[in-house]
């Protein structure tokens, strides 16, 4: 019989890195009931409230990510680093994992980096284009890289690579979901063309202020309604200036969306920012989509993301200075064609890689037990 399996798995600090984590996490435990797994992720950031309600234990470090715009910051970024190296080495010492785990983000690299010095096979799941700083860092010394995209041996050791796409979250995969009820349980009409607006799981000011600059077109739209997740940070504010202009009745505003699987099935087109955990999904359902770039990102991968897909005719794409002009009108003759929407929606599936999160699980098990 085999040993018990014990895996580390660490990263964080948005929807894009803690997702998949669960995502491999939970594909492990299919695969291996007897798993003993825990995360490790960063203080204070999201992944230490969405890993324990998905059943999972974590650990968290005080590491911060460098500031780029402020250089003086990093002094005490710096310290934080180094406490978090030794935190990390007393929690690989005491865990003894068989393998560890890396989905980007800051909060991976003193763990990944201690598994690595005690010779502990490492792999790294990288979501995006453009491979992050704290991944780039990691391969030298990784086992395995399982990527998203082709071409990615521009960042990583070729023989490294193993094309395996993002995995997402299964509730979305629920296919008994049927447009007319998803439609209905928003308090929408199943007969109005139906415009999903996210901003990922904190949300995003140019879209928000686009739609918010937008409400009187929206207002004027007869055949097509509006579901907006406007992210908990920017609720607050939202809430106040809909009671100043009025909402309009095709348009449902929520802060976060709990049930994205109704929202999906509910949505003929969806509008959205182009984080590589957002994107995988769309693949796999096959959702038309227009994707707002954050400029906020490290060297503008959001835009390689899309334009991956834009360059097969499998998405649409505004960028973030345009948005308030564009976004809205583009929108609602999008999602009024239902030719244009049908030839998305094909592309985009092209794209789709629905075992992932399997491909994942099965490399970390090989590295192991030494299989690999």
């Amino acid at each position: 019989m085999d040993k018990e399996l014990r895996v580390i798995i660490s990263g964080g600090g948005t929807g894009g890195h803690i997702f998949p984590a669960i995502a491999i996490a939970n594909a492990v435990r299919r695969l291996r009931p007897d798993a003993k797994i825990l995360f490790v992720g960063a203080e204070g950031r999201m992944e230490m409230q969405r890993v324990p309600a998905a059943g999972y234990e974590i650990k968290g470090l005080p590491v911060a990510g460098f500031d780029r715009h402020r250089p003086w910051r990093n002094i005490a970024v710096l310290a934080k680093v180094w406490r978090s190296s030794r935190i990390a080495r007393e929690i690989v010492s005491t865990f003894r994992p068989d393998v560890a785990v890396g989905v980007g983000g800051y909060a991976s690299g003193p763990t990944l980096r201690e598994c690595q010095k005690a010779d502990i096979p490492t792999l790294l799941q990288e979501q995006n284009s453009y491979a992050g700083v704290t991944n780039k860092l990691l391969a030298k010394k990784a086992q395995r890289i399982c990527v998203a995209y082709e071409g990615m041996e521009r960042f990583f050791p070729a023989d490294k690579l193993l094309l395996t796409g993002n995995p997402i979250r299964q509730n979305l995969m629920d296919r008994t979901l049927s447009r007319t009820e998803s439609v209905k349980s928003f308090g929408l009409d199943p007969k109005r063309h139906t415009v999903l607006i996210v901003g990922g799981s904190l949300g995003a000011r140019t879209i928000n202020e686009t739609i918010l600059s937008g409400l009187n077109l929206i207002r004027r739209q007869e055949s097509v309604q509006f579901i907006w997740q406007t992210g908990k940070y920017y609720s607050r504010e939202i809430q106040t200036r809909l009671k100043e202009q009025g909402m309009p009745g095709n348009l449902v505003v929520r802060d976060f969306i709990s049930n994205m699987n109704e929202a999906y099935a509910a949505a003929d087109l969806v509008i959205s920012r182009a984080g590589a955990g957002s994107i995988s999904e769309f693949c796999l359902l096959g959702k038309p989509v227009i994707l707002v770039p954050s400029p906020n990102v490290a060297e503008d991968h959001q835009t390689k993301n899309a334009m991956a897909l834009v360059n097969k005719d499998a998405a649409l794409c505004v960028a973030d200075t345009e948005a308030r002009l564009t976004l809205l009108p583009l929108a609602i003759n999008t999602v009024t064609d239902v030719s244009r929407l049908s030839t998305l929606s094909k592309n985009i599936l092209h794209f789709a890689r629905p075992n992932a999160s399997e491909d994942i699980a099965r490399e970390v098990i090989r590295l192991a037990t030494g299989k690999a």
